[in-house]
């Protein structure tokens, strides 16, 4: 049987990337049907501050989250003052991090699916008196969900992997914000190799049998 020293880490970041994963599907749905059908002042800026952690080390990520929701932060601050919750070193900012820097890739993704959906679909509909939450529900993520599927396993094989962001606003706490790419950073600096290997091994192996029934998936809906 595996010991709590492996199984802890490894359900830890099941937890979060399970609930972030959740959270950047429901924005990415959202901001992607936003950008891709309306535009408003500054839509260009606030698209580039939406992605900008996909090409940002991840360090500079948590930093900056740290500056948000530490406890003197825009956001902590409130959080601290008005509802007494602090977030900083919990799994709460585990699953932050993990949304912020996972959230460009479901975005991206869904984004571009809705972009190739020809617009002839959604006018027909129309013309046959359908409103535009029926046009969105039964054509629109239909049409699409080939890239809603594929951004749901990068975001969630990316919130796996999470490793800067989170070590900088959740911290490495054994049993409570251990995650496993932090277990297998702490395995290697104290020379746990074999704990180290085994983490290493689950994660690659799981990652693997995501993308390979992801790719059979895609083959199998492009064939029908």
């Amino acid at each position: 049987m595996i010991n709590t020293d492996i199984l802890s880490p490894i359900l830890l970041s099941l937890k979060i990337a399970l609930i972030s994963t959740s959270v950047t599907l429901i924005l990415g749905l959202v901001l992607a049907h936003i950008f891709t059908k309306y535009d408003f002042v500054f839509k260009d800026a606030i698209e580039v501050l939406l992605t900008l952690p996909m090409t940002l080390p991840p360090t500079i990520v948590g930093y900056l989250l740290l500056l948000v929701f530490g406890r003197k932060g825009p956001i902590g601050s409130v959080l601290n003052n008005v509802f007494g919750i602090n977030i900083i070193f919990t799994w709460i900012a585990g699953c932050v991090a993990a949304v912020v820097v996972s959230l460009p890739l479901m975005y991206q993704s869904i984004k571009s699916s809705f972009m190739s959906i020809d617009p002839i679909y959604e006018k027909a509909a129309r013309t046959l008196g359908k409103n535009e939450w029926e046009i969105f529900f039964k054509i629109t993520l239909p049409l699409a969900l080939p890239g809603i599927i594929s951004g749901v396993v990068l975001s969630f094989s990316r919130a796996i992997g999470e490793f800067g962001a989170t070590l900088m606003i959740a911290g490495n706490i054994p049993g409570k914000t251990e995650t496993i790419p932090l277990a297998i950073y702490y395995a290697v600096e104290s020379n746990n190799r074999p704990k180290a290997n085994l983490l290493m091994g689950i994660v690659i192996g799981f990652s693997f049998i995501n993308i390979l029934l992801l790719n059979k998936w895609l083959k199998k809906k492009k064939v029908n």
